[in-house]
């Protein structure tokens, strides 16, 4: 059964910052773009951050650019986005996603929702003013 489990989410205050990582079982875990999505209340879930599945591509939202970094540890089946000048307004749900990619080219990076068919359970993130 595949599982993806997020961890490191909490309260910080703005202008902090916080790692949230996934464990994934995703086997190969090379086959999979990996991207990192969030649902404030009464939104809808977006992508914040994908990285492609041998870390060439990136894509970031306008929101978060500058501020967050998507990257991946193939060794230890890790996605990692480090979270830096938190905001108010990046208080959410925080949802690891995994898209099988391995037929696409090497340019190719799952940048929409309906590309991820495998999700972690989502961490809570606040950030206080």
């Amino acid at each position: 059964q595949v599982q993806l489990v997020e961890s490191g989410g909490g309260l910080v205050q703005a202008g902090g910052s916080l790692r949230l990582s996934c464990a994934a079982s995703l086997r190969p875990f090379s086959d999979y773009d990996m991207g990192w999505f969030r649902q404030a209340p009464g939104r809808e879930r977006e992508l914040v951050a994908a990285i492609s599945r041998i870390g060439g591509r990136e894509y970031y939202a306008g929101a978060v650019k500058g501020r967050f970094t998507i990257y991946r540890t193939n060794a230890k089946n890790t996605p990692y986005l480090q979270r830096n000048s938190l905001e108010p307004e990046d208080t959410a749900v925080y949802y690891c996603g995994g898209a099988y990619s391995a037929i696409y080219s090497g340019n190719y990076l799952a940048s929409t929702h309906n590309k991820y068919g495998y999700w972690g359970q989502g961490t809570q993130v606040t950030v206080s003013s």
